[in-house]
C-alpha cells in the first residue's frame, strides 16, 4: 500500500521510505509552466484524472520545483499571517495545502512502481532530497511550530473528534520530526532522514535490478517435468515475447512459483530457490552494506528523538504501542503455532521420503511437496481449481459480493486514460451515490515492481466550500496473465490476494472525512490490514463462489465437491503459515530493536533472528534481509508484524459477522459507518470498539486457523 497525503506523509516517507524533493523557486513560477506542463495545469479530464498520455519524463522535475514552491507560499502565509492561532487558520489550514505537490507526488511514484525506467529511477535519485529537505523544512519551521502549539494547548476547546485527530496528528507529526530539537539537533535530523532518503530507495531499485537480471530459456520440454500445461504456455509466451523460441522462466511470482510447486528436477528448483534467495546479496546490487546504513540511520535518529530503538520510536502511535507489546503477541502466536507446525513438517517430511526425497527436506522441495501431500490428502490442487477462475469471472464475481454488502455498482469508463493498456478502469457507486474511480491494473511486467498493493492516485476529503471530493483509487498485482490460447486463469491464493487488495481498495473508496490527513487507508499500520484481511474470509464461501467460479469452457459452476475440499484445505499447514509470517515480523523487530554496534554479518544475524520459528535445514548463503522491502524500502519498518495483529481483528471481526450471517446488511453497513468511511477520525481502538462493541480477543484466530 501507498499512500500519498502531504503533511503527514511527508513524515513518514522521511523517516522510512521517502519520495523526496528539492526546494527550488525563480523561474518555476513562470506562467508557461503552469499553461505547458500537464502536471501542474488544470486538469480538463474526467472526474480530474491524470492525463497519463501527455506526461512526460521531462515534465516531473520542473512540476516538483514548482509545486513545492508553491506549497513554500502556503505554508508562509500560514506561519506569517498576524491573527491569533486558530484550528482553522493553522491546522486545517496546513491541511488543505501542498495540494499541488501531493498531485505531483501521486502521479511519480505510482508510476514510478508500475511503469518503472532506467530513466525514473535516476529521475527519482535527483528527486528525493528535495522532497526530504522541504519536508524538514516545513517541520522544523518554528514560526509555524509557535502557531501550532498554541492551537494544542487549547485542544480541550474542540468537540468532534475529527477535528480533535488532526490536531493530534498534526501536533505529533511536528514533535516526531523534531520540531523540539534544538537547532543542531535539527540539523542532524535533516542529515540522517535525507541520508535514509536516499538509502531507501536505493534498496528498492537494487532488488528491482537483481530480480530482472534471472532468467532461464528452456527448449526442451522434458527439462521441466511436471510443470502444468498452463505455466508451460505463459512461459511460452513469454519466450516469443522476446523473439526466442522454447520457455522462459524468472523469478515474477506467477513463473518462480510454478518452478518450486512443480517442476520434478530437484537440482532445478534449489537453482531457481539459490537465485531467488540470494537476490541483492553480492554484486552490483548488493543491499547488506544499504541495510547496515539505514539501520543505524533509524537507531541514531531514535536515539536523537529520545528513544532507545527505532521501534519504540514508530510504535508510539501504533495500536501496539510499544516494542514489548509487538513481542507478546509475537510468542504468544508462535507458542500456539510452533508445535502445531513441527508435527505438520514431521508429516509432509515422511511424505516425501514415500516418494523419492533423498536426505532431509530442504526449503526448495517444500511447495513441492506440500503441494503433492495437499493434492493425496485433499485430492485438490492448482490446476483443478484455475478452470474455474477465469480473471474476468473472478472480477465480476468481487463487484457481485459488493454489491450484495453494501451496494455497490460498477461502470467501466474507457474515456478516462490509462497508465498502461493493461489496466481497466471503472467508476464506483452505492446507488446513486459517486464513490470514486478504480483502476485495476493486473499483471506482472519488467516495469512493475512484485507483489500486490493498494494505492491512491487522490484522496477523499471534503474541500473549505463543502465540496466531496471523490477518491481515484488503485489496485496492482501480478497474477497469472493469459496465453495465446488460454484467457488468465487465476490461482486460488491470487483470487484470495484480490480480495485481499480490494479490502484497502473498498477502505479509500468507502472514506467520507473532512481532511485529506485522516482518509482513507490514514490509519495506524497495524489497522490498515484489517479491512483488506477481512474480506479474505470470503473466499471459500460457497454462496460466493456460486456467483461467479463457472469453468471456462464448459461454463458450468464449480462442484460442490471441490468447493468442500477448499474449505477442507483452508488450514493446511496452518502452523507452518504462522511461524513463517511470525519470522519476518521476529526479522523486522530484531533489525529495528538492535544497537547497531552489534551488526556483525547480515546473514548470520538473520539465522539468529530465524531460529525459533526455523523448520528447516539453514540453507548458507541465503539472505531474506536483502529482499526484504517492506522494511527497508517501504513504510513496514516495524510495523510488519501489523499483519498478525490485523489477522487478530479481522478474525474477531468477522466472527461477528459470522454470528449475524456474513452477508448480513445491518452488520456491513456497521463495518463500513465505523470502520471504512471513518479512516483515520478516531483511535483505530475506538473505531474496532464501535464496531464490535469490545476489544479484540486472540481465540477467534486461533480457532479460525485450527490452533486451538
Amino acid at each position: 500500500m501507498m499512500k500519498k497525503n502531504l503533511l503527514f506523509t511527508l513524515f513518514c516517507l522521511i523517516i522510512m521510505t521517502t519520495n523526496a524533493q528539492k526546494n527550488s523557486t525563480g523561474s518555476t513560477t513562470d506562467k508557461d509552466l503552469v499553461k505547458n506542463n500537464p502536471l501542474v495545469a488544470e486538469w480538463k479530464t474526467p472526474y480530474e484524472t491524470p492525463p497519463f498520455s501527455i506526461i512526460k519524463l521531462e515534465h516531473y522535475k520542473p512540476a516538483f520545483e514548482y509545486a513545492i514552491a508553491t506549497a513554500r507560499q502556503e505554508v508562509y502565509e500560514i506561519s506569517a499571517q498576524k491573527s491569533k492561532p486558530t484550528f482553522e487558520n493553522t491546522i486545517v489550514a496546513l491541511d488543505r495545502s501542498g495540494k499541488l505537490l501531493t498531485r505531483v507526488s501521486s502521479v511519480f511514484y505510482n508510476l514510478l512502481s508500475t511503469m518503472t525506467s532506467a530513466e525514473m529511477q535516476s529521475l527519482a535519485q535527483e528527486l528525493s532530497p528535495m522532497l526530504t529537505e522541504y519536508g524538514n523544512e516545513l517541520y522544523h519551521n518554528a514560526a509555524l511550530f509557535h502557531r501550532v502549539q498554541a492551537v494544542y494547548k487549547e485542544k480541550d476547546k474542540l468537540t468532534k473528534d475529527e477535528d480533535k485527530m488532526l490536531l493530534e496528528k498534526t501536533y505529533k507529526a511536528f514533535v516526531n520530526s523534531g520540531a523540539l530539537l534544538s537547532e543542531e539537533d535539527k540539523k542532524f535530523y535533516n542529515k540522517l532522514s535525507l541520508e535514509l532518503s536516499k538509502l531507501t530507495l536505493q534498496f528498492g531499485e537494487n532488488l528491482l535490478a537483481a530480480t530482472n537480471e534471472f532468467e532461464m530459456l528452456f527448449t526442451d520440454k522434458k527439462e521441466l517435468s511436471g510443470m502444468p500445461e498452463s505455466s508451460l504456455a505463459i512461459a511460452e509466451a513469454k519466450a516469443k515475447e522476446k523473439g526466442k523460441e522454447g520457455y522462459i522462466f524468472d523469478l515474477t511470482a506467477p513463473s518462480y512459483g510454478a518452478i518450486m510447486k512443480y517442476v520434478d528436477n530437484r537440482e532445478l528448483r534449489e537453482k531457481f530457490y539459490m537465485a531467488y534467495n540470494t537476490r541483492a546479496l553480492e554484486g552490483k546490487n548488493d543491499n547488506r552494506d544499504i541495510i547496515r546504513q539505514i539501520v543505524t540511520l533509524r537507531f541514531k535518529l531514535a536515539k536523537l528523538m529520545g528513544f532507545e530503538t527505532y521501534a519504540d520510536y514508530v510504535l508510539q502511535d501504533r495500536m501496539a504501542e510499544n516494542s514489548k507489546n509487538v513481542y507478546n503477541l509475537l510468542d504468544q502466536l508462535l507458542e500456539a503455532s510452533l508445535p502445531v507446525a513441527k508435527k505438520e513438517m514431521e508429516e509432509l517430511n515422511q511424505f516425501a521420503k514415500t516418494m523419492d526425497l533423498e536426505g532431509e527436506l530442504q526449503r526448495w522441495d517444500f511447495s513441492y511437496y506440500s503441494e503433492k501431500y495437499k493434492n493425496q490428502k485433499y485430492n485438490l490442487t492448482d490446476e483443478m481449481l484455475k478452470p474455474y477462475f477465469k480473471l474476468e469471472n473472478v472480477i465480476d464475481g468481487v463487484f457481485n459480493l459488493t454489491k450484495t454488502l453494501y451496494g455497490l455498482t460498477y461502470k467501466e469508463n474507457k474515456k478516462i486514460e490509462k497508465y498502461h493498456p493493461d489496466v481497466t478502469i471503472y467508476e464506483v457507486y452505492r446507488g446513486k451515490e459517486f464513490l470514486g474511480i478504480l483502476y485495476l491494473d493486473f499483471h506482472p511486467r519488467a516495469s512493475k515492481r512484485g507483489g500486490a498493493w493498494m494505492t491512491s492516485l487522490r484522496e477523499q476529503s471534503i474541500d473549505e466550500k463543502g465540496n466531496n471530493i471523490r477518491p481515484l483509487v488503485s489496485l496492482v498485482m501480478n497474477f497469472t496473465p493469459s496465453t495465446p490460447d488460454n484467457p488468465s486463469l487465476l490461482t486460488f491464493d491470487e483470487v484470495t490476494t484480490f480480495l485481499h487488495e480490494f479490502g484497502h481498495g473498498l477502505h479509500g473508496l468507502f472514506s467520507n472525512v473532512t481532511y485529506e490527513s485522516l482518509s482513507g487507508t490514514s490509519v495506524p499500520r497495524d489497522f490498515v490490514e484489517l479491512p483488506s484481511q477481512i474480506f479474505e474470509n470470503w473466499a471459500t464461501d460457497s454462496e460466493f463462489l456460486n456467483t461467479f467460479a463457472f469453468h471456462y469452457e464448459t461454463k458450468q459452476v464449480i462442484p460442490k465437491d471441490l468447493v468442500k475440499k477448499i474449505k477442507d484445505v483452508e488450514n493446511y499447514l496452518s502452523g507452518y503459515s504462522f511461524c513463517r509470517q511470525l519470522s519476518f515480523g521476529y526479522l523486522d523487530m530484531m533489525w529495528h530493536t538492535i544497537n547497531p554496534d552489534l551488526i556483525g554479518d547480515i546473514v548470520d544475524m538473520e539465522v539468529e533472528s530465524n531460529s525459533k520459528t526455523e523448520l528447516f535445514p539453514v540453507v548458507q548463503g541465503t539472505c531474506m534481509s536483502t529482499t526484504f522491502s517492506h522494511i527497508f524500502a517501504g513504510g513496514y519498518a516495524a510495523g510488519y508484524y501489523g499483519y498478525k495483529w490485523a489477522e487478530v481483528l479481522d478474525a474477531d471481526a468477522f466472527a461477528y459477522f459470522e454470528e449475524t450471517g456474513i452477508y448480513n446488511k445491518k452488520t456491513a453497513n456497521a463495518f463500513v459507518d465505523n470502520i471504512l468511511s471513518k479512516g483515520g477520525s478516531k483511535k483505530a481502538m475506538e473505531l474496532y470498539i464501535d464496531f464490535r462493541g469490545r476489544e479484540p480477543q486472540v481465540d477467534a484466530l486461533l480457532k479460525r486457523s485450527g490452533l486451538k
